[in-house]
């Protein structure tokens, strides 16, 4: 009853501030306010993502993204093209580094931040978004078709001295583990490993399964991860390794900091409980909580 109440006062206040307020009002701005301010309330993980936004949430789990393929940065008032990555829409159109962004499509770019001018850059892939560059003295403008981009988990491996193999991961988004496996068996091929070297700092975490899967590269079969609890009766669950290690006994650091998080402590955490390898670093996040996604009407 107090739910069904509440919701009906709720809709009237929203159909009389729509009706009547001296004002006009965007429906959809107030809406988003509202839920933002009640979220609030709860903690700072439980997020509503609209359908403009869904884009940059799908890429946190994939690493996936539609767009021109080019990071960007603000240098004094402009932001400017850093690195387009190579083979992807901007590079293949002739963006170069250093171009300074001045018009996406029909809007002027004036004491614009990062995060604005890339959420113009992002879209579906196939569509078509024209950029218009200062280049030097000189201005250009650029048609370029959007496409799936794809942005690698591991940011980079080598072999250190002493045979040690060095693995970066930045995310622990889909397909990271056989990432990370991958790496590891190209610098095996280099050399044969006397020890690997695992890079979790800044990273802030991502898919769960992922961080189960990367700590089993590791550690034996049948061992518990982690355990979780919630509300509902399939929350509460230990995530038990599944498969024999690929690297059982080759010894293992795993490096963090105060921006490793979430499924970097999961990884981090295991190692150093089952005692299978070293933790090197700062004391970490401190993100012990699970996010579940739950989809709403309207994408």
């Amino acid at each position: 009853f107090e739910i069904t109440k509440n919701l009906e006062i709720f809709n009237n206040i929203y159909r009389e501030i729509n009706t009547y307020y001296v004002d006009p009002v965007d429906p959809g701005e107030l809406m988003h306010s509202t839920i933002d301010t009640m979220l609030k309330r709860l903690d700072p993980y439980t997020k509503y993502i609209p359908e403009s936004e869904i884009e940059d949430f799908r890429f946190q789990t994939t690493g996936d993204y539609g767009g021109i393929g080019a990071t960007i940065r603000k240098i004094d008032e402009t932001v400017v093209i850093y690195e387009p990555y190579k083979d992807f829409p901007a590079d293949k159109a002739g963006l170069q580094m250093g171009d300074g962004i001045i018009k996406i499509n029909d809007t002027e770019i004036i004491n614009a931040n990062t995060e604005d001018v890339s959420e113009l850059l992002k879209g579906s892939p196939g569509t078509i978004v024209n950029v218009e560059v200062n280049r030097g003295d000189k201005l250009l403008t650029f048609e370029i078709t959007r496409e799936k981009i794809h942005v690698p988990s591991v940011k980079y491996s080598s072999v250190l001295d002493g045979d040690i193999g060095y693995v970066k991961l930045r995310r622990f988004t889909k397909n990271c583990t056989q990432e990370v496996e991958n790496s590891l068996k190209d610098l095996e091929i280099q050399t044969p490993l006397e020890g690997v070297i695992l890079d979790l700092r800044a990273n802030p975490g991502g898919l769960l399964n992922e961080s189960i899967n990367l700590a089993n590269l590791f550690i034996p079969k049948n061992e518990v991860v982690v355990t979780t609890d919630g509300k509902n009766i399939e929350w509460k669950k230990k995530y038990i390794t599944k498969k024999e290690p690929k690297y059982p006994e080759i010894p293992i650091i795993i490096l963090v900091n105060g921006a490793s998080a979430s499924a970097s402590e999961i990884v981090a955490g295991a190692i150093q409980d089952l005692d299978r390898g070293i933790i090197i670093g700062n004391k970490t996040f401190g993100k012990g909580l699970v996010q579940q996604s739950r989809k709403l009407n309207y994408n």
